[in-house]
């Protein structure tokens, strides 16, 4: 039987939005509720300004991560049209495009120009799309996959510091959530790496670093304007 192996980078295309969207919105999210703690507001008003900055940022990246992507697709597309117009007007000149990919690879002439020519009587775009652009099925731009998988996680990573501000008691809020949403970030990073392979300690102490910067640039700056919201 023929047997499918299963590598890491098959996950590229959705973890990248997925971790992208839920660090964003712990960070983001447990950041906006710190700073605006820190300014001694009321409690009703930290969770409104939590609140709202979940939804603004869950459609902001579904928004933003749709654009990027698709002006990504766009060009893929572009390159494409491109590459079947010139298999069309000269496919002896492509097949020694692609045979001369594949003496740098190693190849010799005879066997470059052997498998340039199997592969293109088989499937010349996608022979030319995967060895001279670099497109494959893997790396394929999605934006709507890409844009919903922004914003379900961001909105899954805001909602973690907003419970934790939800039943925290206003004198210990703002170490609370901080806290809580390191920890949340250190997990995070752990399941991001062991998604992809890598360290996870590495992973899980780069996230939780840039998280711990944040929330205390925020936190000084609530605190030195101390402004009732």
């Amino acid at each position: 039987m023929a047997h499918r192996e299963r590598h890491k980078s098959h996950n590229i295309g959705w973890l990248r939005a997925a971790v992208l969207g839920a660090n964003d919105g712990i960070v983001s999210t447990a950041s906006l509720i710190v700073g605006v703690a820190a300014s001694n507001a009321e409690h009703g008003a930290i969770l409104v300004a939590g609140m709202a900055g979940l939804v603004a940022g869950a459609m902001s990246m579904a928004a933003g991560e749709y654009v990027s992507v698709s002006s990504q697709s766009d060009t893929e597309n572009a390159d494409l049209d491109r590459e079947r117009a010139e298999l069309t007007d000269d496919i002896e000149s492509e097949k020694l495009e692609l045979k001369n990919i594949y003496v740098k690879r190693g190849l010799e002439p005879d066997l470059a120009r052997e498998v340039a020519e199997q592969l293109m009587e088989k499937d010349a775009l996608g022979a030319h799309a995967r060895d001279e652009l670099g497109i494959s099925e893997i790396f394929a731009a999605n934006p709507i996959q890409a844009a919903f998988a922004s914003a379900a996680s961001f909105a899954v990573g805001a909602a973690m510091p907003m419970i934790v501000a939800v039943f925290a008691p206003i004198t210990f809020l703002v170490w609370l959530v901080s806290a809580a949403s390191l920890f949340f970030l250190a997990i995070l990073g752990a399941i991001a790496a062991r998604a992809g392979g890598a360290s996870l300690l590495k992973g899980a102490v780069r996230v939780t670093f840039w998280g711990a910067v944040a929330m205390a640039a925020t936190a000084l700056v609530g605190a030195l304007f101390g402004t009732q919201v």
